[in-house]
């Protein structure tokens, strides 16, 4: 098949898959949950039923409210899904990749960030203002984790590129890379669970405004953009699975069609591997949690430390 077809397909299918799985993640999560409690829990699909039933709702805006409440989800929304086509799925090349595009990575996290926190600021609630302060406090934390992380795929792959970043650990995989690899395999575990909000940092489902960190920033949200912000959210926790992926398991087939449904059934995996986490373990106090954080960073640090001794 000529090659020029063969990208135009994969592209698709990246669209294809960033745009439709990330609601079936939570949805895996739900359901392990629920077997972990006996329960039988939502239908799987429920998050998609979810999403499509707020966008058919009304909304309510608060007088105090300007451009920024209204605008915040979709910049979020559209920073995330630039950021799910920097990173390449499975053995697969991304849609967009140059040189130095992990900056662009991280910055497109942070912006999605300032807008939600501007948003939840804009409102003038003092639960949603504490809510903005703890993201962006904890977010200190993640993002150096982060970097260190891409330090260590630059360092064995030789390139400051995410789509070879990511390949770097397959075409260099030994016995010297292992180690740092699964140091910072947890780190940014740990800093998955932080972004997307999940136990035993943060609780998705809670309803105790003096606990809750994201949803305390999304209270004053209402129909469309309320399902705006859950789809964006789901699509982070995709985007961040994806990265995992290619340091916990840099592996792939000979035959190309396989590799799409490796990588299916590996995001899969991770979706379970959350819902285990969650189902195991209790949300930390919330003076906590930087220690989690700064561990996550220090897992990274010294895989770097480790790579280049």
């Amino acid at each position: 098949m000529n090659s020029m077809v063969v990208d135009v397909v994969e592209i698709i299918l990246h669209l294809m898959l960033l745009i439709t799985m990330p609601p079936l993640l939570l949805g895996i999560i739900n359901k392990t949950k629920a077997w972990f409690g006996g329960r039988v829990g939502v239908p799987l699909l429920q998050v998609y039923y979810d999403i499509f039933k707020l966008f058919r709702k009304g909304m309510v805006f608060s007088v105090t409210t300007s451009w920024v409440f209204r605008v915040g989800p979709f910049v979020t929304l559209c920073s995330l899904l630039i950021a799910g086509l920097l990173i390449p799925m499975g053995s697969f090349d991304s849609p967009i990749s140059f040189a130095g595009d992990l900056i662009l990575f991280a910055y497109l996290f942070g912006l999605s960030r300032f807008f939600t926190t501007a948003a939840a600021l804009d409102t003038g609630s003092s639960f949603e203002g504490m809510g903005a302060a703890r993201e962006v406090t904890f977010a200190c934390f993640s993002e150096p984790a982060l970097f260190f992380a891409f330090l260590v795929l630059a360092k064995i792959s030789g390139e400051i590129s995410l789509t070879p970043m990511m390949h770097g650990p397959l075409e260099e995989y030994s016995a010297i890379v292992a180690a740092p690899l699964v140091l910072i395999a947890i780190g940014v575990y740990i800093v998955l669970l932080a972004e997307s909000c999940r136990i035993p940092v943060d609780d998705p489902n809670t309803h105790l405004e003096l606990t809750m960190i994201h949803e305390a920033m999304v209270l004053d949200h209402s129909g469309p953009l309320f399902g705006v912000i859950t789809y964006a959210a789901s699509i982070k926790l995709f985007v961040l699975s994806a990265l995992l992926l290619h340091i916990m398991i840099p592996f792939q087939f000979d035959i190309v069609w396989l590799n799409w449904v490796l990588f299916i059934v590996e995001m899969l995996g991770i979706a379970v591997l959350v819902g285990i986490t969650e189902s195991v373990m209790a949300r930390l106090q919330l003076l906590h949690i930087p220690y989690l954080l700064i561990s996550a960073l220090l897992f990274c640090a010294f895989g770097f430390i480790l790579l280049i001794r």
